[in-house]
């Protein structure tokens, strides 16, 4: 398992939160992280990498 952390940001680009997940892999993390895409955009990092941004599903 690696961890990740998904940071959710507000469309103003203000931060919101961060949720801390355990996944097997990127994969894994990333179907997570874009579940979490609803209202909020979504920015999935392990460590200092960015692994990939989801942008807010609703308007």
């Amino acid at each position: 398992m690696s961890h990740y952390r998904a940071y959710l940001i507000a469309r103003n680009g203000q931060h919101i939160r961060a949720v801390d997940l355990e996944c097997a892999d990127d994969d894994a993390a990333k179907k997570r992280a874009e579940l979490m895409a609803d209202g909020t955009n979504v920015e999935l990092w392990e460590h200092a990498r960015r692994i990939a941004k989801f942008d807010s599903k609703s308007e």
